[in-house]
């Protein structure tokens, strides 16, 4: 059993391999701007796409992706779009999102109103609708929602639900348990309990017509008609039991997507076939589906495990992506007998047309193939090696002394064929039904990658470092005759030559020129030089098909141009497909014809093929999606969309977002806008859908814009109508202020020209009045100054005088003390005239202390210097102070000796101690110090 599940395996992988697929746009994480996961997608009435994403609501347009994170700030596991509100569930918490005026969403919470009803770490996994009802499902409940009423019910089964789901006419839920229940009348209602479904998880249930087919998780399909149960029977049926389908949805055609945890998605047909197998070696950017969506036009969105798919459905085009590099870039292809060749720089590959087989390596052709040629039911292979001849799947060489670019044949000879080589041109002849090398042609020798050859035997070579030449060849093709090399036109990057219409054209990047026959000169078509003069050059590479079609490429365009039907003149078609998305090799693009309308181009990982009949697109609209103004340096203002714009003059730098909700990969749309009031013409055409303009004047502006898809003008023109307003000192009422304060001014100017002279002669009468008062106050500031200096010194004299004075007075009492001691040891007991001494003595001998008359009198003088000196030295005695206080007098030695009744030796030892307390040192003097204290 395994080895033929291994054998399956095998023939999957196989067909997965061969598979041309739709077209695939990718969107990472990085690139919109949220969380890995999708869990839901769902699309509004305006094209828009929204995502339920790890990081919150997740809306694309086309054109910018906008992320609203969830109320709650937890992660948004479903979304559904329903009557222009977009409805979401997340943990413990759904409502929905309304559109403002100013094309912001704006979320208003519904589970609010059932806060005591729901389940603490409640989660809502799935929304569903039904008629005027919503309904949210988490793992434990179901809560209904009346769009009419407003009301709610819920719906609690016995178990927990798995999920819910809904087809045309009725919802189904299956609980844990395993039973499938449908909901009639706001209750639930058992619809079976069968052990396929105990045993089976199911992810999605259709309405067929006799009954429901429901797609399990790792058991395929099964058909439920009243109570029988019967198998589905699909061809990826093995496949997808072991890959776990995680999600699915049927599709508008009748197919069925289905999303896998680990090997991509299938889609299959209503019988069970399968039409696509894509996965992440087949350009899928994750293999784990978690949610599904077929939006309006048919686009299949797949929410991945790492980021956003779009799938284009119904694209004209079908890739096919090596993402494994075994096919390697393509540079040729060809449909012969049946098999499409495809030329490698690994090799040639061929397989049968119109079939799922794998490509096969033609053995022997390893290396880089350059072209297929047929010719004469004969399928020519120039490769590296040289050259060599097809049949079916093996390779027969003819030439090997040199690389062979291309062929070409000769006119009036249908036995000889001409090649380009690395080095020069060589011929080859068939002989006896037989081709073989036959001779290189003499005379040159450089690389011939694009030639073309006339019927007068005149060859035209193009090489790119050395330019155009012209070669005249003799009649039998041995050797060349003359060589000519042009000056114009110049030498190219990409540069080609190709022969159209049996005129010869040469295109580099100054356009495409054609060969004049008569003069042999080449001449610029203006026709065919438009393609490089409307887009940017990229290649000059020319290619002409089997229906006379010559095709050319440019940066943002593939054109071609056909023979009109009614005329000889070329008519233009342009399919705007930039270089960016087709991965081709620039110098080296390829087409072949597959038939009257398909059309494969090479690619550097696979190729794609393109029906050109079919590039029709379903009307599309341009709409603006956003207005914002701001004021330098300061966040945006998102405007309102709906009524006319009225800006401050401050808020000029205005953005205007638009877009064309279309999610083709290949086709983009392009617009073109014009600002009235500021530009006069329209600008050119670009792909940003938005535009931003800077420190705009005051002004009345009408902006416009319009785009075009597939190279049509869509009819739809945006128009939005504001104004920048004028500043307040700009408005009129400021004007007219500004009129009546002129006036105001002349008259003021006026009166002080009338006025001028006058206060000119009052103002210099005025100087010298106060040049006067000023003198005449320095002359009183200097004697006020000379008075204060007599005074000091008249203080200064009274001082001494009255230290003099205490000084006197006390020696005088101490003088009458020691007679009045001396005559009180006399017996004066009797002697009448000694007591009358004594009284007289009594009398003029002061009252109070001589030093405290003093020391109040040197207090009055000279205010706190005891009170410094005793903080500055508090160890000082009354005796020290009194010391201080003679030397603060300026007395010398001699004169405090009669002051303090000792000798002058005496003061000297009490200066000397005094110096010591007091800390001096040497070079200090004591009275120095003293008087600067």
């Amino acid at each position: 059993m395994k080895t033929k599940l291994y054998i399956l395996f095998v023939l999957v992988s196989s067909f997965a391999f061969s598979q041309e697929l739709p077209p695939i746009v990718k969107y990472a994480p990085n690139h919109y701007g949220a969380g890995n996961q999708n869990w839901m997608i769902s699309q509004d009435q305006n094209q828009y796409v929204f995502f339920a994403n790890n990081e919150g609501l997740l809306e694309y347009n086309g054109a910018s992706w906008q992320l609203y994170p969830s109320s709650n700030e937890t992660i948004i596991r479903s979304v559904k779009v329903i009557d222009g509100k977009v409805f979401t569930g997340s943990y413990m918490e759904f409502g929905f999102w309304k559109r403002n005026t100013d094309g912001r969403l704006q979320y208003n919470s519904l589970s609010q109103k059932l806060k005591n009803t729901i389940l603490d770490d409640e989660q809502f996994w799935n929304i569903l609708n039904y008629e005027h009802w919503v309904l949210f499902q988490s793992l434990n409940r179901i809560y209904i929602y009346d769009l009419q009423t407003k009301a709610f019910k819920v719906i609690k089964p016995n178990s927990g639900i798995l999920r819910s789901f809904r087809t045309k006419n009725s919802i189904y839920f299956q609980t844990v348990t395993g039973d499938l229940f449908e909901i009639e009348g706001g209750k639930s209602k058992l619809i079976s309990n069968s052990t396929i479904l105990k045993n089976n998880r199911v992810v999605n249930i259709f309405a067929s017509d006799d009954g429901l087919l429901i797609q399990t998780q790792t058991d395929g399909f099964y058909k439920l008609v009243g109570l029988k149960w019967t198998k589905f029977i699909t061809e990826a049926d093995a496949e997808l039991s072991n890959s776990s389908v995680y999600s699915s949805q049927l599709l508008s055609d009748g197919s069925y997507a289905i999303g896998t945890v680990s090997n991509g998605i299938f889609v299959l047909s209503n019988q069970g076939k399968i039409k696509y197998h894509i996965s992440q070696n087949q350009g899928l950017s994750n293999n784990t589906a978690l949610s599904l969506f077929e939006d309006a036009e048919k686009n299949l969105w797949v929410g991945l495990d790492n980021g956003i798919n779009c799938i284009n459905m119904q694209s004209p085009i079908r890739s096919y992506v090596d993402d494994t590099g075994a096919l390697g870039t393509v540079y040729c292809s060809k449909l012969f007998n049946g098999k499409l060749y495809v030329g490698t720089n690994q090799g040639l590959f061929y397989r049968n047309y119109n079939s799922q087989d794998r490509f096969t390596f033609i053995k022997g052709t390893k290396g880089q193939v350059w072209s297929l040629f047929e010719y004469d039911k004969t399928l020519f292979c120039g490769h590296d090696t040289g050259t060599f001849i097809i049949e079916n799947s093996s390779a027969k060489p003819i030439f090997s002394k040199s690389g062979t670019w291309k062929f070409e044949t000769v006119p009036g000879n249908k036995a000889l064929l001409l090649q380009g080589n690395y080095y020069g041109i060589s011929v080859l002849q068939k002989v006896n039904n037989q081709w073989v090398f036959r001779n290189k042609i003499k005379g040159f020798d450089y690389s011939s990658k694009y030639f073309e050859i006339t019927k007068d035997n005149e060859i035209y070579v193009s090489h790119e470092y050395k330019g155009v030449f012209r070669l005249v060849c003799d009649v039998k093709l041995d050797n060349i005759k003359v060589i000519k090399t042009y000056v114009n036109p110049k030498k190219g990057k990409n540069a080609c030559l190709v022969k159209f219409n049996n005129v010869i054209y040469y295109a580099y990047k100054l356009g495409v020129f054609k060969l004049n026959n008569k003069t042999k000169l080449f001449e610029k078509d203006t026709l065919l030089s438009s393609v490089f003069e409307n887009d940017e050059y990229t290649s000059g590479k020319m290619i002409v098909d089997n229906t006379n079609k010559i095709w050319l490429f440019s940066k943002n365009y593939i054109s071609y141009f056909s023979s009109s039907k009614l005329s000889n003149q070329l008519k233009k078609n342009s399919i705007p497909i930039p270089v960016s998305l087709t991965n081709s090799m620039l110098g080296y693009e390829n087409i072949a014809q597959i038939s009257n309308s398909d059309y494969l181009f090479g690619t550097t990982d696979g190729y794609y093929i393109m029906n050109i009949n079919e590039l029709a697109f379903n009307d599309y609209w341009i709409s603006l999606s956003s207005v914002t103004a701001n004021k330098l340096n300061e966040e945006p203002r998102y405007i309102t969309l709906t009524t006319e714009g009225s800006f401050n003059y401050n808020e000029n730098n205005v953005t205007f977002s638009y877009t064309v909700p279309e999610y083709n990969k290949y086709i983009n749309a392009e617009y073109q806008y014009l600002l009235e009031g500021f530009q006069n013409e329209w600008s050119d055409w670009s792909a940003k859908p938005s535009v931003n303009f800077k420190n705009l004047p005051s002004h009345d502006y009408v902006f416009k814009v319009r785009a075009r898809f597939a190279n049509t003008t869509l009819e739809k023109v945006v128009v939005y109508n504001f104004r920048i307003q004028k500043p307040w000192y700009g408005t009129n009422q400021a004007l007219f202020l500004y009129f009546i304060l002129l006036l105001l001014l002349a008259r003021v100017i006026h009166k002080k020209y009338k006025s001028y002279y006058q206060k000119q002669k009052d103002k210099l009468i005025e100087e010298n009045n106060l040049l006067l008062e000023i003198k005449e106050l320095e002359s009183e500031h200097q004697l006020m100054r000379v008075r204060n200096e007599q005074l000091s010194q008249d203080v200064d004299v009274k001082n001494r005088e009255l230290a003099a004075s205490t000084m006197s007075l006390n020696s005088k009492n101490e003088l009458l003390e020691f007679i009045k001691e001396d005559l009180k040891k006399t017996n004066s007991d009797e002697n009448r005239s000694i007591k009358s001494v004594i009284s007289t003595i009594n009398k003029n001998i002061t009252g109070k202390d001589s030093w405290s008359v003093f020391k109040e009198a040197f207090e009055n003088t000279d205010k706190d210097f005891f009170k410094k000196v005793k903080q500055l030295h508090p160890s000082l005695t009354s005796n020290d102070l009194r010391l201080c206080a003679y030397l603060r007098l300026n007395l010398t030695s001699k004169e405090i000796a009669p002051m303090l009744n000792i000798s002058v030796r005496s003061v000297e030892i009490k200066r000397y101690r005094l110096r010591k307390k007091m800390g001096l040192v040497h070079e200090q003097g004591l009275a120095e110090y003293i008087l600067a204290v």
